[in-house]
């Protein structure tokens, strides 16, 4: 890491984990973010409207965060790096099929990306139990936002 002109709260090992966990959380939201305009753009079939708009409600979840996890990492003195490039080469979300999908096909993907997500999320709720409250508390509301959509989604499943 460069040096800060931000002075951390944290120790360099805890500012270290932390600023980590914030930038993995960072480009797995602008990711699902991107991902989830793609399928709004990209949805089709008899329930198109409901599914569109409950992808625009998922990239407003996920912008909100995407922001609040980037002030987090300045907060501490970790610069956050949003680049494409950056997304492109460390996202851990799996890829959205390109062209036009069911509504069907769009809600399994978005179920399967939102449980990776919350799974890599839970990781990371671990990771700063003892490197950052302040940050796992962050994680925490997100993975509540995220597991309720995630419900959500699922509902359409069944």
């Amino acid at each position: 890491m460069a040096k800060s002109p931000i002075k951390s709260p944290l120790n360099d090992s805890d500012k270290e984990v932390t600023g980590n966990v914030l930038q993995s959380t960072l480009v797995d939201l602008i990711d699902l973010s991107l991902v989830a305009k793609q399928a709004h753009w990209n949805v089709v079939g008899k329930n198109f409207r409901s599914v569109h708009l409950q992808l625009d409600e998922l990239v407003s979840v996920a912008r909100t965060y995407t922001d609040e996890v980037a002030e987090r990492a300045n907060a501490i003195g970790v610069s956050p790096n949003g680049k494409a490039k950056t997304v492109v080469e460390s996202s851990g979300l799996s890829d959205y099929p390109d062209n036009w999908q069911s509504d069907d096909a769009t809600v399994a993907a978005i179920v399967d990306i939102l449980t990776e997500l919350i799974e890599r999320l839970r990781k990371r709720i671990d990771e700063t139990d003892k490197s950052d409250l302040v940050t796992q508390d962050l994680l925490i509301e997100l993975t509540d936002k995220l597991e309720q959509a995630h419900w959500m989604w699922q509902a359409q499943q069944a």
